[in-house]
């Protein structure tokens, strides 16, 4: 089963954006994700809607993070991106009158929810500045060729 990415992806975008002191393309963005330009535009144009970047048109333009690393979590993120299905897992509901399917979606509804609100609270503690810091501290470890992202 195929996992969604696609909060990952965009907070690696993201921290590209921070760590990149220019606007950066689409095409740029997507070369980073290994993914098409249209897709990124379309989930950048959504945080552009709660104000986390901006982008601008023409030579020179393109896509720059506009808010404060310290004040935007991986929840607002985790939300902007419209709130990705966070268990591939799910209950069964092929007859919902059958006392055994109850018991055990019910069991198992329990068990999503408490593990669901745990991962929601962490997010929620977590800072785009939070994960700068643990980049800026992985890159500080390692030669420039050690990211192939980046000619800084």
């Amino acid at each position: 089963m195929r996992r969604d990415s696609k909060l990952s992806s965009v907070l690696h975008v993201l921290l590209h954006m921070a760590h990149i002191k220019r606007p950066l393309t689409s095409q740029e963005l997507a070369g980073y994700l290994k993914t098409n330009p249209v897709l990124v535009r379309r989930v950048l144009a959504g945080l552009r809607t709660r104000g986390y970047v901006a982008s601008d048109k023409g030579h020179g333009g393109g896509w720059s993070l506009v808010c404060d690393l310290q004040k935007v979590t991986l929840r607002d993120i985790y939300e902007a991106v419209g709130t990705p299905t966070i268990f591939a897992m799910g209950n069964r509901s092929e007859n919902p009158a059958c006392l055994v399917e109850q018991a055990v979606n019910s069991a198992l509804g329990e068990a999503f929810r408490e593990a669901e609100e745990l991962l929601i609270t962490r997010l929620n503690g977590v800072t785009l500045a939070d994960l700068s810091a643990g980049f800026n501290h992985r890159y500080a470890k390692h030669t420039k060729d050690a990211h192939e992202h980046y000619d800084l």
